[in-house]
């Protein structure tokens, strides 16, 4: 060992030099998203930053700042979508203000009332995530979203699947395997991950139980026909495979992976009933053959609070409507 003097004259090397890989260099600072010079993008006749409108590329600009920083997280095509986004806020700001900093939460409030639904939610966090950036920065000082919740989405009435709509589908599939699928999604509302993740020992044929997602269903004859059809075209096809889902292709069947999304989807490409909506109209038929009760849907289904109350205020006005027409 060397002596003590040594040690303590000998410099001090960084935390990330010292022991196990160096540390890599920070990347430079994305670029700004191509096209982002066009100043007609926003059709603003004043620039927030105070300075010269003709200066879009200063590094002071709060858009261009923020837009490298979404850019660099989560990329150009993003940017492009918020920047439309916010396009009809930015622009009666733009005719009042000078700055950015002048923007306060009563005027970001005005703006929201008018928007409802996916759009208020999705104005919203864009604006939050440009006044936040900008705060990071230092163009404000106070950041007039915060505390300001997006509240409850609202949601339109349910509408049930046409029966021409459902029988096309039925008609387009062909194969054992997505013929087991449709019934899983048409008769048991499986999600497709769901699906994916079924296990050869979640199908109990003897007892006619089904477990899907660790809730077992019983086991009715259509899915058990089908099923059964399928075990056999797997036995044929795979006979010396060890993968332990269900549902297994070509691919699949030489390791234990499940099948893709893909796999599923793809025989209802381009059908008026796809596979998700057909889940989602098994859901809305129980609610309206057994009753507009959300705690039977959940119990039947395993839905959470919201969804089941949505699919019950669904049926509940279907209901309504129908008896309405009859009145008249």
């Amino acid at each position: 060992m060397a002596p003590l003097w040594e040690r303590v004259a000998r410099p001090r090397l960084p935390k990330y030099e010292r022991r196990g890989r160096p540390r890599k260099p920070d990347p430079p600072p994305a670029s700004p998203p191509g096209g982002w010079l066009q100043p007609a993008l926003f059709e603003v006749c004043r620039d927030f930053t105070g300075t010269d409108p003709d200066q879009h590329a200063g590094p002071d600009n709060p858009w261009l700042a923020w837009a490298r920083h979404t850019a660099h997280r989560l990329g150009e095509n993003t940017v492009w979508n918020y920047l439309n986004r916010i396009r009809p806020v930015l622009i009666p700001w733009s005719s009042g203000y000078d700055h950015l900093r002048e923007v306060t939460r009563d005027d970001v409030l005005v703006q929201l009332d008018a928007l409802h639904g996916g759009q208020r939610q999705h104005t919203l966090i864009v604006l939050r995530s440009l006044f936040r950036q900008a705060k990071k920065n230092g163009t404000i000082f106070k950041n007039p979203t915060s505390r300001i919740r997006v509240g409850q989405r609202e949601y339109g009435i349910l509408q049930p699947l046409e029966p021409e709509h459902i029988n096309t589908s039925v008609a387009a599939v062909t194969k054992p395997a997505d013929r087991l699928v449709l019934a899983l999604a048409a008769v048991h509302a499986a999600r497709s991950g769901a699906i994916r993740r079924l296990q050869l020992d979640d199908l109990d044929i003897g007892n006619h139980k089904l477990t899907i997602d660790g809730r077992i269903r019983r086991l009715d004859d259509l899915t058990l026909h089908f099923a059964l059809e399928w075990l056999k075209f797997r036995r044929r096809r795979w006979p010396d495979t060890a993968n332990p889902h269900l549902l297994i292709n070509k691919i699949t069947a030489l390791g234990t992976g499940p099948v893709s999304g893909v796999t599923l989807s793809e025989p209802f490409r381009g059908q008026a009933a796809t596979l998700e909506q057909l889940r989602v109209d098994r859901q809305l038929e129980e609610a309206l053959v057994h009753g507009p009760d959300p705690l039977h849907l959940a119990e039947v289904f395993g839905l959470d609070e919201k969804t089941a109350i949505r699919y019950a205020n669904s049926a509940r006005a279907l209901l309504d409507q129908a008896a309405e027409q009859q009145l008249r």
